[in-house]
């Protein structure tokens, strides 16, 4: 599974429990560092922070990918838009959590939530 890391790098715990709770290995992590210029177009800089991942169109749309989305919300939606342009459905995404006490603060992998499985369900409600 390739990870796509548009937010603060992974730790080797936050790694050990995503392919723990993935159910395979992480072969290759693609750091993207997600700053904007607030000064510029949010949706042109979105389309650059995909396409810095560097895959090409069939890595894409076959490639086991899971994304750790940019914490900043409208950058986040932009992303989704661009992958699932790209992907041709909504990517696996990572869920963090604080630890509570942890000085500095830390973070925990809490979930993988399979995004097109929700929009799928949701389709049920129309």
């Amino acid at each position: 599974m390739l990870l796509l890391n548009f937010a603060h790098p992974i730790t080797p715990a936050q790694r050990a429990r995503i392919e723990e709770l993935a159910g395979q290995s992480v072969e290759r992590v693609v750091d993207v560092p997600a700053q904007f210029d607030p000064a510029q177009p949010y949706a042109e800089q979105a389309r650059a922070l995909v396409e810095a991942a560097g895959l090409t169109s069939q890595e894409w749309q076959t490639l086991p990918l899971l994304v750790n989305l940019p914490s900043f919300n409208v950058i986040a939606a932009l992303a989704l838009a661009e992958l699932h342009g790209r992907m041709g459905y909504f990517p696996t995404i990572l869920r963090l959590r604080p630890i509570a006490g942890s000085t500095p603060p830390q973070f925990e992998v809490a979930e993988i939530i399979n995004l097109q499985a929700v929009r799928d369900a949701a389709r049920m409600q129309r």
